[in-house]
């Protein structure tokens, strides 16, 4: 299994070693033609208007939409997630609008408000889930054929799944608890 992971800015090499640990390659992709061999592709967290405006320098944008579409299974975290997301509360951001869900950047405050906390993410049974929360946004509304993956003890949505993508936002590939990689691995493998 191939499980690319979307390197011009962010977390990506936290999450290629989260991918090799569980057992399957996880090359940088930063070129479209590198989309081609791919089973999944991960999409970090970072800076959102950065990666964007480099996927767009690269010509990533349409050959990632196309492929997505297509049905490449695809997960973002954190900046990724808002990267994924058809709209970004309070903004005109150009996203890549693949999943029907409306995004609130920096939902629970600057750096220095960064937080873990355990999340309910039933898709992974009853233990909760260790969620590295920096900078990171949070979903305000959910659209048709959008399930909700994860929340929080007080019921924010902070993770979704719609077909072949996943939306989480916040950072799995920091914790020790490979269970959401693993997860996307199989929705991968099909």
């Amino acid at each position: 299994m191939r499980i690319g992971v979307l390197a011009l800015q962010g977390a990506f090499a936290e999450h290629m070693s989260a991918i090799e640990r569980i057992g399957a390659e996880a090359p940088p992709v930063r070129l479209p033609d590198q989309l081609d061999s791919l089973d999944g592709l991960v999409i970090p967290g970072g800076e959102s208007t950065s990666i964007l405006t480099l996927m767009k320098s690269f010509g990533l944008v349409q050959a990632l939409r196309e492929r997505a579409q297509a049905g490449l299974p695809v997960m973002g975290t954190c900046a990724g997630m808002i990267c994924l997301a058809s709209e970004v509360s309070g903004s005109d951001m150009a996203t890549l609008a693949l999943m029907d869900i409306t995004v609130d950047r920096n939902s629970f405050g600057r750096q220095i408000d960064s937080f873990q906390t355990a999340v309910s993410v039933p898709a992974l049974g009853q233990e909760p889930f260790p969620a590295v929360f920096i900078r990171a946004p949070s979903i305000s509304r959910v659209g048709e054929g959008v399930g909700v993956m994860a929340t929080l003890p007080d019921g924010v949505v902070v993770g979704c799944r719609q077909a072949n993508l996943i939306a989480l936002a916040f950072h799995p590939e920091i914790t020790d608890d490979l269970r959401l990689h693993r997860y996307f691995l199989s929705l991968a493998m099909g």
